[in-house]
């Protein structure tokens, strides 16, 4: 199947399908012109299809989102349509599709709820300002190539998220799922209103019968990853509704609530507002939403890419969401991001480029302008059972279980990170995923390991004699390895190790020689503690010397001046020449394993003679 990022030749080179030129400045930005420009007729029919076969699932997904973020059903489908648009003009990927999704979701609930106190004209601009946020920080992000951020956020750390995400939007659908709703905010606090609510009498049996079934049929509708299980399942549910009357008259309790008649028309461009107390959390929920979401677009791309032998750069994906960010906010929409159910649904239906995404949007405005009443008796309960399902398909458990048997630390992280989203909240929750994460990248750089090595017999090379404990060690040398870049956290931490590994030494030490190699990086700070180490040894009469550093390592010396004070005498190329040179300058008697009769590196040295 081609590509439309590039073409194999009858010859098998790759070739690309549009001119030199279109790389240069803005073109390159703007990857669905190219496609345009290229596109071949015999996808045409693909893509009409597999759009049309998207939609199906595109409506009631967005609205059920929409719900679940707090704002109304109709805002689900502005973002859908604004996001699809601007993505397939942006976005890199061959047939990613963008929408609301579960994992934002609690977020935006987080932001909009407590801020709008009730207003839903409020709750639609605070929620609009989060996108724009989102989509100019990944728009910017994108354009200086700081795609790379979302490595910050180990695995663990992203299950743990993900897992606290999935019990909050959990707790938050469950009254909608019984028939009732609660005012409550946080995973405790909404448990503890459900349970009472229970207790109290106010499930609508019906409702939650209706939902109960659309939650049994989407999770056995998995098993047929082909048939559209969201369709199905709520399609069925507004069926029954419409045909025994179900739905609840407006200001009565009886029946089962429905979402009612959608607004007629598309969306107007409207810039959203907020008031000085808004601007902290919408900016904060704006920038959690901007590395969740491209956090779960990457990889998602990725996957996508890697299934069709493409090459989708990350941040062209970055600029790609962020646009499609900023059309939702603009269109009275909300936060979005790639969708990993929607996607394969895409795929599966034959799509070959992101006209099957513009073909989705376009048959969702026609519906939005033509029939806005055709899902008025879709129950709010069958919306609520979208959501769950789509947040227990967040829940990562196996993993986690592979975590524990080979990383416990890791999978307490993981733990901690999931109570923090669920006892904090969602805001809360993504900083300390973010303070964890940046501790975690720090922590082996902060305190890493170090050895002091020796010469194990039968084995080249010097190694660690905490791990070898036959190992010997040269009379009067500590040869010793720092496995880190050298910097203002764990400097001291290295004078330490060194006078501590000269301390523990067998026999008086007249050289200090420090493994260099696994050393990528010296800072100001550090090299001051060098040159300290070094006036302290000189005065034990110690000499510093390094080992197999590197050439850029080796320059900043030169710039900070320690280079020269050391003297270049002081830095041989390997290991194994600084033992050489030691050997030979204090006559110290070193009978190696390798110069010893007998030993196989003598008898090939005497082979190779007797050869010669």
């Amino acid at each position: 199947m081609a590509s439309p990022q590039a073409r194999t030749s009858t010859t098998g080179r790759v070739v690309r399908p549009w001119p030199a030129w279109a790389d240069a400045g803005c073109m390159r930005w703007i990857p669905g012109i190219q496609v345009v420009r290229h596109y071949e007729i015999r996808w045409l029919r693909h893509d009409l299809v597999a759009g049309l076969a998207l939609t199906a699932v595109l409506v009631p997904v967005g609205i059920a989102y929409a719900v679940a973020s707090g704002l109304p059903g109709i805002c689900g489908l502005y973002a859908t349509v604004a996001g699809l648009l601007a993505y397939a003009l942006f976005g890199p990927s061959r047939v990613l599709v963008l929408g609301p999704d579960s994992s934002l979701a609690a977020l935006i609930l987080a932001v909009v709820v407590p801020l709008s106190a009730g207003d839903p004209q409020r709750a639609v601009a605070l929620a609009g300002m989060m996108a724009v946020v989102s989509g100019v920080l990944c728009v910017v992000a994108g354009a200086a190539r700081l795609g790379f951020v979302t490595e910050l956020l180990s695995k663990p750390i992203r299950y743990g998220y993900m897992n606290g995400i999935a019990l909050t939007v959990i707790a938050s659908q469950l009254p909608a799922l019984f028939g009732f709703s609660v005012d409550a905010h946080g995973l405790l606090d909404e448990s503890r209103q459900f349970a009472s609510a229970l207790l109290s009498g106010k499930t609508n049996l019906m409702a939650l019968a209706i939902g109960a079934g659309t939650l049994l049929a989407l999770l056995l509708l998995r098993l047929y990853p082909r048939a559209p299980g969201v369709l199905i399942a709520v399609g069925g549910a507004t069926a029954l509704v419409t045909l025994q009357n179900l739905a609840a008259t407006i200001g009565t309790q009886a029946g089962v609530p429905v979402l009612g008649v959608l607004p007629r028309g598309l969306p107007g461009f409207a810039l959203p507002s907020m008031v000085a107390d808004d601007i902290t959390p919408v900016l904060l929920g704006g920038l959690a939403a901007a590395l969740i979401s491209f956090a779960d677009t990457s990889v998602l791309s990725r996957t996508c890419a890697g299934r069709t032998a493409s090459f989708v750069d990350p941040n062209q994906e970055m600029v790609g969401l962020g646009a499609a960010n900023l059309a939702a906010g603009l269109f009275q929409g909300f936060p979005i991001s790639a969708s990993a159910s929607r996607t394969p649904v895409a795929e599966a239906a034959g799509a070959r480029t992101q006209l099957t995404g513009v073909v989705g949007a376009l048959a969702v405005g026609a519906m939005l302008l033509s029939a806005p009443g055709l899902l008025r008796n879709l129950p709010v309960a069958a919306l609520a059972a979208v959501v769950i399902t789509s947040a227990i398909g967040l829940i990562e458990v196996a993993d986690l279980r592979r975590i524990w048997r080979i990383q416990r630390w890791e999978f307490w992280l993981s733990v901690g990170c999931l109570l923090g989203v669920a006892l904090l909240g969602a805001m809360p929750g993504i900083g300390l995923a973010i303070v964890v994460a940046v501790i975690e990248f720090l922590w082996d750089g902060w305190r890493p390991h170090s050895a002091v090595l020796g010469r194990v017999d039968g084995v080249k090379g010097y190694h660690d004699i905490a791990r070898h404990p036959d190992a010997r060690v040269v009379p009067g040398l500590v040869l010793f390895r720092w496995d880190a870049p050298l910097f203002f956290a764990n400097a001291e931490l290295f004078r330490d190790r060194v006078l501590d590994a000269v301390a523990a030494s067998p026999t008086p030490v007249r050289w200090m020689v420090v493994g260099a190699e696994p050393i990528t990086s010296v800072d100001v700070t550090s090299a001051d503690v060098l040159g300290e180490l070094d006036k302290t040894l000189q005065e034990a009469g110690i000499a510093l010397c390094f080992a197999e550093m590197k050439g850029p390592v080796k320059d900043k010396l030169k710039r900070f001046g320690l280079f020269s004070r050391l003297g270049e005498q002081r830095f041989f190329a390997t290991t194994g020449e600084a033992v050489n040179r030691y050997l030979e300058s204090q006559s110290v008697a070193w009978a190696d394993w390798e110069d010893r009769p007998g030993s196989s590196a003598q008898e090939e040295a005497m082979s190779s003679d007797d050869r010669s």
